[in-house]
C-alpha cells in the first residue's frame, strides 16, 4: 500500500536480483488512469513484483475521532467522523478502476463509511466491467450487522489487522460505547456470514509480526491486561481460522490462489517451520513460539 516511488524501487530491487520478498504493490486510487497505462505497456509483473492494485481511502481512524459513523462519538458528540476524499470524486476513481481492470482496495473504518463503500463495490458488480473482481476493504473495522452479511454475500474482502482489536480495544468503549463494540473487529461474524477474511499488520502502524497477529484473533486480550477472557469475546476466532486468514485467504483476495497461499504440489514452496503447533499451545504463549526457519521460492533464507 505505498506510492509509485515505491513501487519503482522495488521494481529496481527486483531487477537486480536484490528483492527477498513476494510484493504486491498498490498505488493510489487517484493514479489509476496512469496504472492502466502502465499495465498496457509493462503487464502486472510476476510472482515475485506485482502491480495492478489501487489504493483509496473513504474516512480516517478511530483514534482520531475521524472515523465516519452514523451516530456521534461518545466522548466527543460533536462530531460522527470525516470523510478524507470527496465522495463523487472516489466513487468514480473506483468505477473508472474497475472497468480498466484494476484491483480496487479500499480503507474504511467507520460503520457509515463501510455502507457507503460496499454500495459503491455493489454498483460497480452490477455494471459488470470485470466479473469476479475481488473488491476488498482496507480495515472494515466497525459494522453494521447488515454489512457484516453483505461481505459474505457479495465476497467483499474484509481486510484486517487483528493487532489493533488488542491495541483499540483499551479504549474504544469510551469512544463509541458498548452498542457499537458488539461488531468492531468482527472476525467471528464475518465468518459466519461466509466472508473470505484476511489478515494482515498495517505495519508501521502496528506489529509486523503474524504470530502476534494470531494470538490477538484467538485471545483478544487487550495489551493492558484488563481483558484476560478477551474484549468482545463473542468475536474470537481459532487458531486454524487464523491461519487461514494470514495465508490461503490472502492468497485468494490477491488473485494468488494457484500459486500460493497452502503447502501443495504445484505451488511456490514459501513456508515457515515453527518451534511448537500453534494448535497445541497454550493461546497465550502463541507470540513466544519461535520462528525456526524460512524458506522462500524453496531456498532458505533464515535459519534460527
Amino acid at each position: 500500500m505505498g506510492s509509485w516511488a515505491g513501487l519503482e524501487t522495488y521494481a529496481r530491487a527486483a531487477r537486480a536480483g536484490r528483492l527477498p520478498i513476494r510484493v504486491y504493490a498498490a498505488v493510489p486510487i487517484a493514479t489509476w488512469d496512469r496504472l492502466a497505462a502502465y499495465v498496457a505497456r509493462q503487464g502486472r509483473g510476476d510472482h515475485r513484483l506485482a502491480w495492478g492494485a489501487v489504493k483509496g481511502f473513504v474516512d480516517g481512524s478511530l483514534g482520531s475521532t475521524t472515523a465516519w459513523f452514523y451516530a456521534p462519538y461518545e466522548d466527543a458528540p460533536e462530531t460522527s467522523g470525516l470523510l478524507v476524499t470527496d465522495t463523487a470524486a472516489l466513487r468514480r476513481q473506483i468505477l473508472d478502476a474497475d472497468s480498466a481492470g484494476l484491483h480496487v482496495m479500499v480503507h474504511a473504518i467507520g460503520d457509515r463509511a463501510n455502507d457507503w463503500l460496499l454500495d459503491v463495490f455493489a454498483e460497480a458488480r452490477a455494471r459488470g466491467r470485470q466479473p469476479g473482481q475481488r473488491f476488498r476493504v482496507e480495515h472494515a473495522q466497525h459494522l453494521t450487522p447488515a454489512a457484516i452479511a453483505r461481505f459474505g454475500a457479495d465476497q467483499v474482502v474484509p481486510s484486517m489487522q487483528p493487532y489493533h482489536a488488542i491495541d483499540d480495544g483499551r479504549w474504544a468503549e469510551k469512544r463509541i460505547g458498548p452498542e457499537r463494540i458488539k461488531t468492531t473487529y468482527a472476525f467471528r461474524d464475518l465468518l459466519n456470514a461466509g466472508a473470505r477474511l484476511t489478515f494482515g499488520s498495517d505495519w508501521t502502524v502496528a506489529p509486523l509480526d503474524p504470530l502476534f497477529g494470531i494470538y490477538a484473533a484467538v485471545t483478544r486480550r487487550t495489551l493492558d491486561g484488563a481483558n484476560p477472557a478477551g474484549w468482545v469475546p463473542e468475536q474470537k476466532i481459532g487458531v486454524d481460522e487464523a491461519l487461514a486468514a494470514y495465508t490461503r485467504n490472502n492468497a485468494w483476495a490477491d488473485y494468488l490462489e494457484d500459486v500460493l497461499g497452502t503447502i501443495e504440489a504445484g505451488k511456490y514452496a514459501d513456508l515457515v517451520v515453527l518451534g511448537e503447533d500453534l494448535r497445541a499451545v497454550d493461546p497465550t504463549r502463541i507470540p513466544q513460539v519461535s520462528v525456526d526457519v524460512t524458506i522462500v521460492n524453496g531456498e532458505v533464507v533464515f535459519r534460527r
